[in-house]
């Protein structure tokens, strides 16, 4: 007898772990029926990365439901549900308010009086909706644990580009994933700052600030962005561009994942509107990883249509070789807005012009460039020969390995006036400009073959001469005979 109640102390006590355990394990999911409140939050599972719940930003008076790092001490928000559309009042203010899942999939933000302030409805129909907050930070709705994912959060950015998130346009969901700084570390509201990808030319990234380009990265080159040739020293992260007929994107990997790293985009300018961040937890803060932008340089075209930006130089602004400034007067208050023209129009017709490499320089801006990655960089050469419009043409992909003349796969051509190029001490990749014989100082390519035709002609008919007997000599060898 006492053996059986021992027995049953044991499992008693079993049970009461197990269930002590299961209520202590957080909840990572929201199911019809079971909304989150106010005073709640979800963890991720896995190695529980993030957290979703209600907050406040400091200084403001209004509630969002977002996304946040579960193992950084500064609550850092990465993604925010309703930054549109708060709820007013801090969330003390909010105790009833809640995050509910519908039978059909809805996934709504309710406040206190039953008013729908934010909701989002899968394009899909879910037999058994939940909304989860996943590892990688990505709010998903999915048709039960395992199914499909409906709706995902990462489709929808706010500030901040995560590991496994992509930034550029998604042609099969008809999507442009772009980020948009809040307005003020208050206010999560979309400001005027805004990093998107453009995919006419070549693609490449900028940020606007309103309407304005205030950066550029010039690019994919295989390897990194041209206007980001530091790229490859970042040994704790992979890169990926993606350019197909399905999606033209980019995102990032972290090696280690004990190490914290976000992208992130903001509204004012110390440091950088974008920047790259490390969590140091010795220290309890973040370090400033990269920035952009961060000299004059980085700024849009600051040097103008076929001038150089190096900071190397003072002043900073040259007009590429062959070329002299637009306006002297603004040159020489080192205002190189206005650009450069040409010393020596080219010459076409007569396949005299040739080509001056500039060395490790960021690729002028390629929007209205003209690409063919079925080109050598020979052929590059040749058809931007072929084609008198043609101002410059380089390597669209440098990933062999090969960055100089004869190397690289693919080809990028420019039409039109040289804007925002830049050099660098390394990295970069070459440029190769179009000029006129006069301003190549060495025979062009074209020129050199007009020369060895012109000195296989005269060689030739000196030859004649030596070789073939002139009419007198033949005259006096007939007399002396």
């Amino acid at each position: 007898m006492a053996s059986f109640s021992s027995l049953c102390c044991y499992l008693l006590l079993f049970v009461v772990v197990v269930v002590l355990t299961g209520s202590c394990r957080a909840r990572d999911t929201v199911v019809p029926g079971r909304p989150l409140a106010a005073n709640e939050t979800l963890v991720s599972g896995g190695d529980a990365n993030f957290v979703l719940g209600f907050f406040t930003p400091p200084g403001a008076n209004s509630t969002y439901v977002g996304v946040w790092y579960n193992k950084v001490s500064v609550r850092t928000v990465v993604w925010v549900a309703n930054r549109e559309d708060p709820l007013p009042g801090d969330v003390a203010d909010n105790p009833d308010a809640t995050l509910s899942v519908s039978p059909t999939g809805t996934l709504a933000i309710v406040a206190g009086n039953s008013t729908v302030v934010w909701s989002v409805t899968p394009a899909a129909k879910l037999a058994s909706p939940t909304a989860r907050i996943m590892d990688s930070g990505n709010l998903v709705i999915a048709d039960g644990s395992g199914g499909a994912v409906a709706w995902q959060g990462f489709d929808y950015p706010t500030d901040t580009l995560l590991p496994e998130m992509r930034l550029g346009v998604d042609y099969v969901k008809g999507r442009n994933r772009t980020l948009t700084a809040w307005k003020s570390p208050s206010d999560p509201s979309p400001g005027s700052v805004v990093m998107a990808m453009d995919t006419s030319g070549d693609p490449q990234v900028f940020i606007w600030n309103g309407a304005e380009k205030v950066w550029r990265s010039g690019p994919w080159d295989g390897v990194q962005f041209t206007g980001v040739p530091d790229t490859v020293t970042y040994s704790g992260f992979t890169f990926s561009f993606i350019n197909n007929a399905k999606e033209v994107t980019y995102s990032f990997q972290v090696h280690n994942v004990s190490i914290i790293s976000r992208l992130g985009l903001n509204s004012t300018v110390n440091y950088g509107l974008l920047q790259r961040s490390t969590w140091v937890e010795a220290a309890g803060t973040w370090n400033l990883y990269w920035y952009a932008p961060k000299d004059q340089c980085d700024e849009v075209s600051p040097c103008g249509a076929n001038g150089m930006c190096d900071t190397n130089n003072l002043p900073v602004c040259s007009c590429l070789r062959g070329f002299t400034p637009k306006s002297p007067e603004a040159w020489a208050l080192r205002d190189g807005r206005a650009g450069c023209v040409r010393s020596t129009p080219l010459d076409c017709q007569n396949g005299t012009d040739g080509f001056v490499a500039v060395k490790h320089a960021k690729v002028p801006d390629t929007e209205r460039s003209v690409v063919d990655l079925g080109l050598s960089l020979e052929q590059c050469r040749k058809a931007c020969l072929m084609n008198c419009s043609c101002t410059a043409y380089a390597s669209a992909n440098v990933s062999g390995g090969g960055r100089g003349h004869g190397a690289g796969t693919g080809c990028v051509m420019w039409t039109t006036g040289l804007t925002d190029l830049r050099v660098y001490p390394e990295f970069g990749q070459d440029l190769f400009v179009r000029l006129a014989a006069a301003d190549l100082g060495t025979p062009s390519h074209s020129t050199r073959t007009v020369y060895y035709a012109l000195l296989h002609t005269i060689f030739s008919m000196c030859l004649v001469f030596v070789l073939v007997p002139s009419k007198s000599d033949s005259t006096k060898k007939i007399r002396k005979r």
